[in-house]
C-alpha cells in the first residue's frame, strides 16, 4: 500500500532580490508533483514575460470585479500594482494532487494562512545587504526610482520573518533549493497529512 500525502500550500517569501523567484524554478524544475500558482496582477508586462506564464495580466477594473465577486484565494497592493491568487487555480492543482507552491510577499502570505488551507510559509534571507544591493543591480530590470522603492521597503519586509515557519539564508542557490526541498519532504510526512496511515498500519497490526 503506498501512503498518500494530503497536499499543501508552500509560500516562499523574501525582500526584493533574495533569490526566491530563482529558487521556484528550480524546485519546479526538480519536483513535478508541485505546481506553481501564477498570480494575476495589475502590473505592466516586463520584457521577457509572458501572460499565462509568469503572470495572468489584466486592467484594473478586471481585477477589483474579480475582488468584489471574492474570486482571490489572496490579494494584495506592491509598488501600486495588485496581486492576487485565483482559487479555481488552486482548486485545480489539489484536484490534480499537486502541492502548489506560492511566490509570493507576507501580506499574501497572512491572508492564505487565514483561508483554511494547508499552508507552509518559508521566508527567504539574504545573506547581508550588500549581496542583496548588488543582487537587484544584477537584475537589470529595475529603474533607480524602482530600486529605491524596493530599498526602502526591504526593513519591512523582513521584519515580517517571524510569522513563517521556516527560515532559510540564501548564501548560496543551490544549497538553499536543497534545503527548502528537505523541509517540503519533511513537511509531507507530517502525520496529520499522511491520509491513509490508519489503514496501513491497521494492516501491519492485522
Amino acid at each position: 500500500m503506498v501512503i498518500k500525502s494530503k497536499n499543501f500550500c508552500i509560500v516562499l517569501s523574501s525582500p526584493s532580490g533574495a533569490g526566491k523567484t530563482s529558487i521556484s524554478k528550480k524546485i519546479l524544475k526538480k519536483d513535478k508533483s508541485i505546481a506553481l500558482s501564477i498570480s494575476c496582477t495589475t502590473r505592466p508586462r516586463r520584457k521577457g514575460e509572458k501572460n499565462n506564464k509568469d503572470y495572468i495580466f489584466m486592467i484594473k477594473d478586471r481585477f477589483e470585479k474579480l475582488v468584489k465577486s471574492k474570486k482571490f484565494l489572496e490579494h494584495a497592493t506592491v509598488f501600486g500594482f495588485q496581486y492576487g491568487t485565483l482559487i479555481d487555480t488552486v482548486k485545480n492543482f489539489f484536484y490534480k494532487k499537486k502541492d502548489v507552491l506560492f511566490d509570493i510577499d507576507w501580506q499574501g502570505y497572512q491572508q492564505l494562512k487565514q483561508s483554511g488551507l494547508e499552508v507552509v510559509g518559508i521566508f527567504i534571507l539574504p545573506p547581508n545587504k550588500k549581496e542583496l544591493i548588488k543582487r537587484l543591480k544584477n537584475r537589470g530590470r529595475d529603474t533607480p526610482d524602482e530600486m529605491k522603492k524596493r530599498m526602502n521597503l526591504v526593513q519591512d519586509e523582513i521584519s515580517h520573518f517571524p510569522e513563517y515557519d521556516y527560515v532559510v539564508i540564501n548564501r548560496n542557490l543551490d544549497n538553499c533549493v536543497d534545503q527548502i526541498q528537505q523541509i517540503i519532504e519533511t513537511e509531507r510526512l507530517k502525520r496529520h497529512r499522511l491520509i491513509n496511515l490508519t489503514e496501513f498500519v491497521n494492516k501491519i497490526r492485522n
